[in-house]
């Protein structure tokens, strides 16, 4: 299967001085995972020019990403620079997106706002760009498609950032992922984690189709509790609920028969994905 790789850059000065939390790249990691996508990279900068550029160059030739998703920049202020740093990497021109301005210009007029140069310089983008409309607030999102890379442009307000994602970039993006993902998470209680990861470590060998982690909710040696996480990708064509259920019992009952005193809490409930 092709695996679409994606890296997620976040921009904002707020981020790097740790006055704002980047649930942004949370949510588009999940979003993403659940498509099928392989999110490879999580970036996060400030608001300037060299490091947008730093930022991309890293993504596409360090990370191989074929998607690219930035969030942050696109607003009225001075240093919101995202658009112009795109198009400056892009060697496009930087110009006004006539539906990205008639959408603003709908937005502040429908509230008796004039149109001020603050305003207009949300509706600038790269010359290639797709405007992309935002159903929450103002500025624009827009996406610029190239032959083997595209890159999406968010903003950083996180109810802007997703309102733009399910009404604009996810159904876009579903077109191009060729797997399918299901999921479930079952509870271990009774074994350290690392006498489970012996039996875990040999059983997804050679699986490529199938992640396993165990995350560590107690203490490694006194009352030990893992919450054991499964996801399996499948083809179009197979259920991947199916695969994960088949999947997931065959590895409890390796740890059943081989690790003494396990306490299994759950079922292997698959969930399919998107």
């Amino acid at each position: 299967m092709f695996r679409l790789r994606a890296t997620i850059i976040s921009i904002g000065n707020e981020l790097i001085q740790g006055r704002i939390v980047n649930t942004n790249a949370s949510y588009l990691s999940r979003r993403l995972t659940l498509l099928g996508i392989d999110v490879v990279a999580h970036i996060v900068i400030g608001d300037n020019f060299d490091d947008v550029s730093k930022a991309l160059d890293t993504a596409l030739m360090i990370f191989g990403s074929n998607i690219i998703i930035t969030t942050g920049g696109l607003g009225p202020t001075y240093d919101d620079i995202t658009s112009e740093a795109i198009a400056r990497y892009l060697g496009e021109e930087y110009v006004i997106n006539e539906e990205a301005l008639r959408e603003i210009r709908e937005k502040y007029e429908s509230r008796n706002m004039p149109l001020t140069p603050e305003r207009i310089k949300m509706a600038y983008m790269p010359k290639s760009a797709k405007s992309l409309r935002n159903p929450v607030g103002i500025a624009p999102g827009f996406m610029i498609s190239k032959d083997n890379f595209i890159i999406i442009a968010l903003p950083g307000v996180p109810a802007e950032m997703e309102g733009i994602w399910e009404s604009s970039v996810e159904p876009y993006l579903k077109r191009f992922s060729d797997r399918r993902i299901a999921e479930t998470y079952i509870r271990l209680v009774g074994a350290p984690e690392s006498t489970l990861a012996a039996y875990i470590n040999r059983f997804v060998r050679g699986k490529n189709n199938i992640y396993v982690k165990t995350h560590p909710k107690g203490h490694e040696t006194r009352g030990p509790i893992n919450d054991l996480y499964i996801m399996v990708s499948t083809s179009q064509e197979i259920d991947p609920s199916e695969e994960c259920f088949k999947i997931c019992n065959e590895l409890i009952d390796i740890l059943k028969k081989n690790v003494n005193g396990l306490l299994i809490e759950g079922e292997c409930k698959c969930n399919r994905s998107l």
